[in-house]
Protein backbone atom coordinates (compact mmCIF):
# COMPACT_ATOMS: atom_id res chain seq x y z
CA UNK A 1 0.00 0.00 0.00
CA UNK A 2 1.19 3.37 -0.69
CA UNK A 3 2.51 5.11 2.23
CA UNK A 4 -0.05 8.23 1.18
CA UNK A 5 -3.04 5.87 1.01
CA UNK A 6 -1.81 4.89 4.75
CA UNK A 7 -1.99 8.50 6.10
CA UNK A 8 -5.38 9.01 4.27
CA UNK A 9 -7.24 5.80 5.89
CA UNK A 10 -6.53 7.21 9.07
CA UNK A 11 -7.46 10.25 8.74
CA UNK A 12 -10.85 8.95 7.86
CA UNK A 13 -11.17 6.33 10.73
CA UNK A 14 -12.13 9.07 13.06
CA UNK A 15 -14.83 9.87 11.58
CA UNK A 16 -16.65 6.84 10.40
CA UNK A 17 -16.10 6.12 14.29
CA UNK A 18 -18.58 9.83 15.14
CA UNK A 19 -21.42 8.46 12.31
CA UNK A 20 -21.50 5.50 13.45
CA UNK A 21 -21.96 7.16 17.36
CA UNK A 22 -24.29 9.35 15.97
CA UNK A 23 -26.08 6.64 14.36
CA UNK A 24 -26.46 4.92 17.63
CA UNK A 25 -27.21 7.71 19.47
CA UNK A 26 -30.81 8.59 16.81
CA UNK A 27 -31.92 4.70 17.55
CA UNK A 28 -31.55 5.34 20.94
CA UNK A 29 -33.60 8.57 20.62
CA UNK A 30 -36.14 6.73 18.36
CA UNK A 31 -36.63 3.97 20.49
CA UNK A 32 -37.50 6.74 23.56
CA UNK A 33 -39.76 8.03 21.59
CA UNK A 34 -41.69 5.18 20.48
CA UNK A 35 -41.85 3.30 24.27
CA UNK A 36 -45.00 5.36 24.98
CA UNK A 37 -47.18 4.06 21.69
CA UNK A 38 -45.89 0.53 22.43
CA UNK A 39 -48.95 -1.37 22.19
CA UNK A 40 -49.36 -3.30 25.58
CA UNK A 41 -49.94 -7.09 25.25
CA UNK A 42 -53.85 -8.55 26.29
CA UNK A 43 -53.59 -11.51 28.22
CA UNK A 44 -56.74 -12.95 28.49
CA UNK A 45 -58.55 -14.10 31.74
CA UNK A 46 -60.99 -16.87 32.35
CA UNK A 47 -61.59 -17.59 36.16
CA UNK A 48 -64.09 -20.45 37.46
CA UNK A 49 -65.09 -20.89 41.03
CA UNK A 50 -65.41 -24.15 42.41
CA UNK A 51 -66.17 -23.62 46.09
CA UNK A 52 -66.47 -20.69 48.26
CA UNK A 53 -66.12 -20.45 51.95
CA UNK A 54 -68.10 -19.26 54.87
CA UNK A 55 -68.66 -15.44 54.54
CA UNK A 56 -67.50 -12.88 57.65
CA UNK A 57 -69.95 -10.08 57.62
CA UNK A 58 -67.75 -8.56 60.26
CA UNK A 59 -64.64 -8.50 57.91
CA UNK A 60 -65.86 -9.21 54.44
CA UNK A 61 -63.32 -12.24 54.74
CA UNK A 62 -63.85 -15.27 52.67
CA UNK A 63 -62.16 -18.26 50.90
CA UNK A 64 -62.40 -19.00 47.31
CA UNK A 65 -61.59 -22.34 45.34
CA UNK A 66 -60.77 -21.64 41.66
CA UNK A 67 -59.35 -22.44 38.45
CA UNK A 68 -57.26 -19.51 36.83
CA UNK A 69 -56.59 -18.89 33.06
CA UNK A 70 -53.98 -17.05 31.54
CA UNK A 71 -53.80 -17.00 27.66
CA UNK A 72 -52.10 -14.71 25.09
CA UNK A 73 -50.56 -14.62 21.04
CA UNK A 74 -46.57 -14.37 23.29
CA UNK A 75 -44.82 -15.24 25.81
CA UNK A 76 -47.49 -14.96 29.28
CA UNK A 77 -46.37 -13.06 32.28
CA UNK A 78 -47.69 -15.78 35.23
CA UNK A 79 -46.39 -13.49 37.97
CA UNK A 80 -49.29 -11.94 39.37
CA UNK A 81 -50.79 -10.94 43.41
CA UNK A 82 -54.28 -11.13 45.08
CA UNK A 83 -55.04 -7.34 46.03
CA UNK A 84 -57.47 -8.11 48.57
CA UNK A 85 -55.55 -11.43 50.02
CA UNK A 86 -53.41 -14.19 49.96
CA UNK A 87 -52.85 -17.40 48.04
CA UNK A 88 -53.21 -20.10 50.84
CA UNK A 89 -51.78 -22.49 47.75
CA UNK A 90 -51.33 -22.40 43.73
CA UNK A 91 -51.12 -25.72 41.97
CA UNK A 92 -49.65 -25.21 38.17
CA UNK A 93 -51.33 -27.59 36.09
CA UNK A 94 -49.97 -25.71 32.55
CA UNK A 95 -47.22 -23.49 32.27
CA UNK A 96 -46.78 -22.83 28.70
CA UNK A 97 -45.23 -19.82 26.94
CA UNK A 98 -48.45 -18.63 25.98
CA UNK A 99 -50.59 -20.55 28.28
CA UNK A 100 -50.84 -20.43 32.53
CA UNK A 101 -53.05 -22.46 34.23
CA UNK A 102 -53.34 -23.13 37.92
CA UNK A 103 -56.01 -24.44 40.45
CA UNK A 104 -56.06 -21.71 43.61
CA UNK A 105 -56.99 -21.31 47.24
CA UNK A 106 -56.81 -17.96 48.48
CA UNK A 107 -58.23 -15.96 51.64
CA UNK A 108 -60.28 -12.92 50.54
CA UNK A 109 -61.91 -10.18 51.63
CA UNK A 110 -64.12 -7.25 50.20
CA UNK A 111 -65.80 -4.46 51.04
CA UNK A 112 -68.96 -4.85 53.84
CA UNK A 113 -72.31 -2.71 53.46
CA UNK A 114 -74.57 -3.17 55.87
CA UNK A 115 -77.30 -0.19 55.49
CA UNK A 116 -79.84 -2.53 54.09
CA UNK A 117 -79.70 -5.42 56.77
CA UNK A 118 -81.00 -7.86 57.28
CA UNK A 119 -82.03 -7.45 53.18
CA UNK A 120 -78.68 -6.43 52.50
CA UNK A 121 -76.61 -7.87 49.34
CA UNK A 122 -72.94 -7.91 49.72
CA UNK A 123 -70.59 -8.73 46.26
CA UNK A 124 -66.97 -10.88 47.05
CA UNK A 125 -64.42 -9.69 45.15
CA UNK A 126 -61.53 -11.73 43.75
CA UNK A 127 -58.24 -9.09 42.24
CA UNK A 128 -55.66 -9.86 40.45
CA UNK A 129 -53.06 -7.50 39.49
CA UNK A 130 -49.47 -8.00 37.61
CA UNK A 131 -46.52 -7.68 39.54
CA UNK A 132 -43.94 -5.80 38.30
CA UNK A 133 -45.51 -5.28 34.14
CA UNK A 134 -47.89 -2.05 34.15
CA UNK A 135 -50.75 -1.34 32.27
CA UNK A 136 -48.12 0.03 28.76
CA UNK A 137 -47.04 -4.12 29.20
CA UNK A 138 -50.15 -5.71 30.26
CA UNK A 139 -53.27 -5.68 30.13
CA UNK A 140 -56.15 -8.34 31.47
CA UNK A 141 -58.53 -8.83 29.56
CA UNK A 142 -61.90 -10.64 30.94
CA UNK A 143 -62.92 -13.91 29.02
CA UNK A 144 -66.23 -15.12 29.54
CA UNK A 145 -66.65 -17.93 27.59
CA UNK A 146 -64.57 -20.37 30.44
CA UNK A 147 -65.72 -18.42 33.45
CA UNK A 148 -67.99 -18.93 35.70
CA UNK A 149 -69.18 -20.75 39.33
CA UNK A 150 -69.59 -24.44 39.85
CA UNK A 151 -73.59 -24.80 40.33
CA UNK A 152 -72.95 -27.75 42.87
CA UNK A 153 -71.71 -24.32 45.47
CA UNK A 154 -74.30 -24.95 48.49
CA UNK A 155 -73.23 -21.34 50.20
CA UNK A 156 -74.74 -21.29 53.86
CA UNK A 157 -77.33 -18.62 54.87
CA UNK A 158 -76.46 -16.69 51.31
CA UNK A 159 -77.78 -16.88 47.94
CA UNK A 160 -76.25 -16.74 45.03
CA UNK A 161 -77.18 -13.82 43.08
CA UNK A 162 -74.86 -13.93 40.17
CA UNK A 163 -71.47 -13.14 38.53
CA UNK A 164 -69.39 -10.44 36.54
CA UNK A 165 -65.78 -9.43 35.35
CA UNK A 166 -64.04 -6.67 34.36
CA UNK A 167 -60.30 -4.97 34.03
CA UNK A 168 -59.89 -1.83 35.62
CA UNK A 169 -57.11 0.60 35.29
CA UNK A 170 -55.70 0.53 39.41
CA UNK A 171 -53.01 3.84 39.95
CA UNK A 172 -50.49 4.41 42.01
CA UNK A 173 -50.17 7.93 42.23
CA UNK A 174 -47.32 8.00 44.64
CA UNK A 175 -45.32 6.05 41.95
CA UNK A 176 -46.72 7.19 38.85
CA UNK A 177 -47.79 3.91 37.99
CA UNK A 178 -50.81 2.16 36.69
CA UNK A 179 -51.58 -1.31 36.72
CA UNK A 180 -54.48 -3.42 34.96
CA UNK A 181 -56.63 -5.46 37.48
CA UNK A 182 -58.55 -8.46 36.49
CA UNK A 183 -61.89 -8.21 39.00
CA UNK A 184 -64.12 -11.08 39.39
CA UNK A 185 -67.15 -10.40 41.65
CA UNK A 186 -69.87 -12.69 42.99
CA UNK A 187 -73.05 -11.26 44.04
CA UNK A 188 -74.05 -12.63 47.15
CA UNK A 189 -77.72 -11.65 48.99
CA UNK A 190 -79.56 -12.92 52.37
CA UNK A 191 -82.59 -15.30 51.92
CA UNK A 192 -85.61 -13.06 52.38
CA UNK A 193 -87.65 -15.33 54.49
CA UNK A 194 -84.84 -16.34 56.70
CA UNK A 195 -84.29 -12.56 57.45
CA UNK A 196 -88.14 -11.65 57.94
CA UNK A 197 -88.49 -14.30 59.99
CA UNK A 198 -85.42 -13.75 62.62
CA UNK A 199 -85.52 -10.15 62.45
CA UNK A 200 -88.95 -8.57 61.90
CA UNK A 201 -91.50 -11.53 63.03
CA UNK A 202 -90.97 -11.62 66.40
CA UNK A 203 -91.18 -7.60 67.24
CA UNK A 204 -94.48 -7.48 65.20
CA UNK A 205 -95.88 -10.35 67.32
CA UNK A 206 -95.29 -7.75 70.36
CA UNK A 207 -96.79 -4.92 68.66
CA UNK A 208 -99.72 -6.86 67.86
CA UNK A 209 -99.96 -8.21 71.85
CA UNK A 210 -100.09 -4.39 72.79
CA UNK A 211 -102.68 -3.16 70.41
CA UNK A 212 -104.61 -6.22 71.27
CA UNK A 213 -104.48 -4.74 75.04
CA UNK A 214 -106.49 -1.29 73.93
CA UNK A 215 -109.62 -3.55 73.54
CA UNK A 216 -109.65 -3.68 77.63
CA UNK A 217 -111.52 -1.60 79.49
CA UNK A 218 -110.07 1.17 81.38
CA UNK A 219 -110.25 0.05 84.45
CA UNK A 220 -107.29 -2.57 83.54
CA UNK A 221 -105.26 0.06 82.56
CA UNK A 222 -102.41 -0.91 84.92
CA UNK A 223 -102.39 -4.13 82.77
CA UNK A 224 -102.14 -2.39 79.74
CA UNK A 225 -99.55 -0.11 80.89
CA UNK A 226 -97.71 -3.39 82.27
CA UNK A 227 -97.79 -5.01 79.11
CA UNK A 228 -96.79 -1.84 76.88
CA UNK A 229 -93.31 -1.00 78.74
CA UNK A 230 -92.53 -4.87 79.19
CA UNK A 231 -92.93 -4.99 75.45
CA UNK A 232 -90.71 -1.94 75.38
CA UNK A 233 -87.78 -3.16 77.59
CA UNK A 234 -88.07 -6.89 75.43
CA UNK A 235 -87.88 -5.06 71.92
CA UNK A 236 -84.52 -2.99 73.51
CA UNK A 237 -83.19 -6.08 74.27
CA UNK A 238 -84.17 -7.98 71.23
CA UNK A 239 -82.22 -4.89 68.99
CA UNK A 240 -78.98 -5.61 71.01
CA UNK A 241 -79.60 -9.48 70.21
CA UNK A 242 -79.80 -8.04 66.42
CA UNK A 243 -76.82 -5.74 66.30
CA UNK A 244 -74.66 -8.45 67.72
CA UNK A 245 -74.86 -10.34 64.50
CA UNK A 246 -73.13 -7.51 63.09
CA UNK A 247 -69.91 -5.67 63.50
CA UNK A 248 -70.24 -2.18 65.17
CA UNK A 249 -71.32 0.66 61.53
CA UNK A 250 -71.30 4.45 61.63
CA UNK A 251 -74.89 4.04 59.90
CA UNK A 252 -78.13 2.78 60.92
CA UNK A 253 -79.09 -0.29 59.21
CA UNK A 254 -82.80 -1.12 58.15
CA UNK A 255 -83.04 -3.09 60.95
CA UNK A 256 -82.33 -0.03 63.48
CA UNK A 257 -84.24 1.78 61.60
CA UNK A 258 -87.54 -0.65 61.98
CA UNK A 259 -86.50 -0.81 65.87
CA UNK A 260 -86.65 3.21 66.13
CA UNK A 261 -90.32 3.13 64.69
CA UNK A 262 -90.97 0.22 67.08
CA UNK A 263 -89.71 1.97 70.28
CA UNK A 264 -91.57 5.39 68.97
CA UNK A 265 -95.10 3.22 68.69
CA UNK A 266 -94.14 1.65 72.21
CA UNK A 267 -93.55 5.20 73.99
CA UNK A 268 -96.96 6.72 71.94
CA UNK A 269 -99.02 3.32 73.37
CA UNK A 270 -96.78 4.10 77.08
CA UNK A 271 -98.35 8.03 77.30
CA UNK A 272 -101.39 7.27 76.09
CA UNK A 273 -102.17 4.56 78.93
CA UNK A 274 -100.35 6.81 81.29
CA UNK A 275 -103.00 9.67 80.15
CA UNK A 276 -105.71 7.41 80.85
CA UNK A 277 -104.27 6.12 84.22
CA UNK A 278 -103.85 10.10 85.07
CA UNK A 279 -107.62 10.88 84.35
CA UNK A 280 -109.10 7.82 85.79
CA UNK A 281 -106.83 9.22 89.39
CA UNK A 282 -108.29 12.77 89.13
CA UNK A 283 -111.98 10.99 88.41
CA UNK A 284 -112.58 12.19 84.79
CA UNK A 285 -114.11 8.67 83.54
CA UNK A 286 -115.90 10.83 81.16
CA UNK A 287 -112.72 11.77 79.27
CA UNK A 288 -110.27 8.72 79.84
CA UNK A 289 -113.76 6.54 78.54
CA UNK A 290 -113.89 8.75 75.20
CA UNK A 291 -109.71 8.69 74.66
CA UNK A 292 -110.42 4.86 75.26
CA UNK A 293 -113.11 4.36 72.89
CA UNK A 294 -111.21 6.66 69.82
CA UNK A 295 -108.25 4.43 70.21
CA UNK A 296 -110.03 0.91 71.05
CA UNK A 297 -109.94 0.06 66.92
CA UNK A 298 -107.91 2.88 65.71
CA UNK A 299 -104.74 1.15 66.47
CA UNK A 300 -105.62 -1.61 64.36
CA UNK A 301 -105.49 0.39 61.42
CA UNK A 302 -102.64 3.12 62.28
CA UNK A 303 -100.17 0.67 63.28
CA UNK A 304 -100.34 -1.83 60.48
CA UNK A 305 -100.79 1.46 58.00
CA UNK A 306 -97.23 2.94 59.50
CA UNK A 307 -95.22 -0.17 59.17
CA UNK A 308 -96.69 -0.59 55.38
CA UNK A 309 -95.27 2.51 54.26
CA UNK A 310 -91.77 1.89 56.65
CA UNK A 311 -91.14 -1.16 54.73
CA UNK A 312 -92.49 0.70 51.34
CA UNK A 313 -90.03 3.66 51.86
CA UNK A 314 -87.55 2.33 53.82
CA UNK A 315 -87.01 -1.40 52.95
CA UNK A 316 -87.94 -1.10 49.43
Amino acid sequence: MHPISHIKDKDLNPTMQSMHAMKFFTLLVLVALMAPFAVAQDVAVNLYVLNLGKYDVATGSFSADFYLSLTCDDECPGDFEFMNGRAASIDTIIDEPDEKFYRIVANLNSPVDLREFPFDTQSMHIRIEDKTHTSNEVTYVPDTGQSGIDDSIAFTGWNIDGWSAESVAHEYGVYNETYSQYVFSIAISRIPLSSFFKTFLPVLFMVLIVMFTFIMDPDKITTRLTVSTSSLVASVMFHISISNQIPPVGYLTNADKFMVLTYFLFLLCVAINVGILELLERKNTELAEKIHRRTEYLVFFIVPAIYAIFFLLVMW
